[in-house]
C-alpha cells in the first residue's frame, strides 16, 4: 500500500514535533505526517534528558539559538495553547554555573564577552566569590566561573507534548510505525518504506530520528558521523543544608550536578568509553560509585557522604565530527533534510532548529542564519568545534 504526502518527518520527538509545528504554522495546507516508532516516548532522548537550556556556548550561532529559545519560552504557554489548554513546562531559571580552571580561563572569558555582546545575561564570579555565593564550593582549583542568569531547567515531556499537540491541532498526522528505510531515485528522495512494507511517498523527508539517524540515513546512501551513545544520570540525596536552589554546576571535566530540590541532586558525566548502543538503557550504580563519586566529592567535599537513590540512562546522538548539529538538505540527495547530531543539545535547540528547517523546506529566508551547521561540512571534512578544548 502506498499513500502520498507533502512532507514526511521521521521521528516525533521534540525536534520532529517542533519542525512539524513551524511548517504548519507557515503553511496550513501541507499534508504532513510524522512517523514515530515509540509514541510512549519511554526511551526517547527528549524525555530522558535533563531538560536544561543555556546560552553559555562559544559559537555565535549556538548562542543565538538559545536566545531565540528563551524568547519562545517567554510566551510558550500562550502560543502553544490548544482549545484553551495552555501547556506548563515548569521552566525554572536557577541558572547555570560553569566552573573554570586555569587552562580554560582564556576561552571562558572570550565566550563570556561574546555572550554579553549578543544580549546574554552572564556574569563572571571570581574564585573568592564562588564560596561566598555558594558555600558548597570552596573555590579551590578554579579561577572563577560564568553564571548564566537566564538558564534553567524544565519538563522535557511537557515541552515535547506541547509541540506534538500543537502540530496535531494544525493538521499534522502522527503515525505509530517504524521506518525501515528512506526511498530515493535519481538523486531525489521519494518517501519512506515502513517495517510493515507500507510505502509513504513524499518529495520531502526530514530525518529527525535522533540516535537512529545515521542507521536510517545509511540505508539511502547518506553517511552521517552520528553515533548513538549511552549516557547515565544518577539521583542522590545529601544531608547538606542548601538555601534556595543552586544553579546547575558544570565542572571542567564535563561532570555536572543539578540541584533538584532540598537535598536531592542529579549528576552525570560523559566518558570516552561510553558504550555505543541503540538498545541498552540500563543504569549502573557502580559506575557512579567508582567513576563519578570520587571526582564529585573532591569538587564538593560535602558530598563525601550521600545516599544513592536511583538513576536512568538515555541515548545521545553524538556528532563524532565536531559535536554540533547537522542542519539542512543533504547536498547529494534532493529533498532529504537533516536535523541530527545534536550531541546532547537538541532539547534546548528545538525552537530555533524547528523554525530553521521549516524555512529551508518552504524556501523562506531564514530569520537566523544557521548555515554554519550545513551538512556540506561533512563532505568537506571541515568541523566546527564549539570549544577549543573540545569539551561540550
Amino acid at each position: 500500500m502506498t499513500t502520498s504526502h507533502d512532507i514526511i518527518i521521521i521521528g516525533g520527538g521534540v525536534m520532529g514535533s517542533a519542525i512539524a509545528t513551524y511548517l504548519l504554522r507557515d503553511d496550513p495546507s501541507l499534508d504532513l505526517v510524522v512517523v514515530e516508532r515509540e509514541p510512549s516516548y519511554e526511551r526517547a532522548s527528549t524525555t530522558l534528558s535533563d531538560g536544561n537550556t543555556r546560552i553559555q556556548f562559544n559559537i555565535k550561532e549556538n548562542i543565538q539559538i538559545s536566545l531565540y529559545g528563551l524568547d519562545v519560552l517567554a510566551t510558550f504557554a500562550e502560543e502553544m495553547a490548544v482549545e484553551g489548554q495552555r501547556p506548563d513546562v515548569g521552566f525554572r531559571r536557577q541558572g547555570n554555573l560553569f566552573l573554570v580552571d586555569e587552562a580554560g580561563e582564556e576561552e571562558a572569558r572570550e565566550a563570556l564577552a561574546l555572550q554579553r555582546s549578543l544580549g546574554g545575561e552572564v556574569s563572571w564570579l571570581s574564585a573568592d566569590e564562588l564560596p561566598q555565593h555558594y558555600p558548597l564550593l570552596d573555590g579551590s582549583g578554579f579561577v572563577g566561573g560564568t553564571l548564566g542568569h537566564q538558564d534553567g531547567t524544565m519538563s522535557p515531556l511537557a515541552l515535547l507534548l506541547a509541540y506534538r499537540n500543537k502540530a496535531i491541532s494544525l493538521g499534522a498526522s502522527y503515525l505509530k510505525a517504524e521506518v525501515d528505510r528512506p526511498l530515493a531515485e535519481a538523486g531525489r528522495i521519494r518517501g519512506v518504506s515502513l517495517k510493515d512494507r507500507t510505502v509513504l511517498s513524499a518529495p520531502v523527508v526530514v530525518n529527525a530520528a535522533g540516535a537512529w539517524a545515521a542507521q536510517l540515513a545509511e540505508r539511502v546512501g547518506v553517511m552521517l558521523p552520528v553515533a548513538p551513545i549511552k549516557r547515565q544520570v544518577t539521583i542522590f540525596n545529601s544531608p547538606v543544608a542548601v538555601d534556595g536552589v543552586l544553579p546547575l554546576l558544570f565542572f571542567p571535566s564535563g561532570l555536572y550536578v543539578v540541584h533538584e530540590r532540598q537535598g536531592t541532586f542529579t549528576c552525570g558525566r560523559s566518558f570516552a568509553d561510553d558504550p555505543h548502543t541503540l538498545d541498552d538503557f540500563s543504569w549502573e550504580r557502580k559506575r557512579f560509585e567508582q567513576r563519578l563519586w570520587p571526582e564529585l566529592a573532591e569538587a564538593i567535599p560535602a558530598f563525601d557522604r550521600l545516599k544513592v537513590n536511583s538513576g536512568w540512562a538515555g541515548l545521545y546522538a553524538v556528532n563524532t565530527l565536531d559535536g554540533n548539529a547537522i542542519l539542512g538538505e543533504w547536498p547529494l540527495l534532493k529533498g532529504f533534510y537533516l536535523a541530527n547530531g545534536f550531541s546532547g543539545h537538541g532539547f534546548q535547540q528545538c525552537h530555533a532548529v524547528g523554525r530553521y528547517i521549516a524555512e529551508l523546506i518552504l524556501d523562506r529566508s531564514p530569520a537566523l542564519d544557521l548555515s554554519i551547521f550545513s551538512p556540506q561540512r561533512i563532505l568537506d571534512n571541515t568541523p566546527v568545534f564549539e570549544s577549543k578544548r573540545r569539551i561540550i
